[in-house]
């Protein structure tokens, strides 16, 4: 079996995960109400979707935006 020789370092173990951090979620203004809502979504308050109403105001959304 492979069983590692030297125990890996924290600087080395802190090295490796460097890459595994959580990219902060990007967002954008939404043009019709001024909310902030996410890239190619739904607006979450108002609905509107490329400029047109998608989803009626008010109505709850399947995949509600999490802001």
């Amino acid at each position: 079996m492979a069983v590692p020789k030297k125990k890996t370092s924290p600087s080395r173990r802190g090295m490796r995960r460097s890459h595994e951090a959580l990219s902060q979620e990007a967002h954008a203004e939404c043009p019709n109400c001024g909310e902030l809502k996410r890239p190619h979504h739904v607006c979450a308050h108002c609905g509107h979707y490329d400029g047109r109403e998608v989803v009626g105001a008010g109505k709850a959304l399947k995949a509600a935006v999490r802001v």
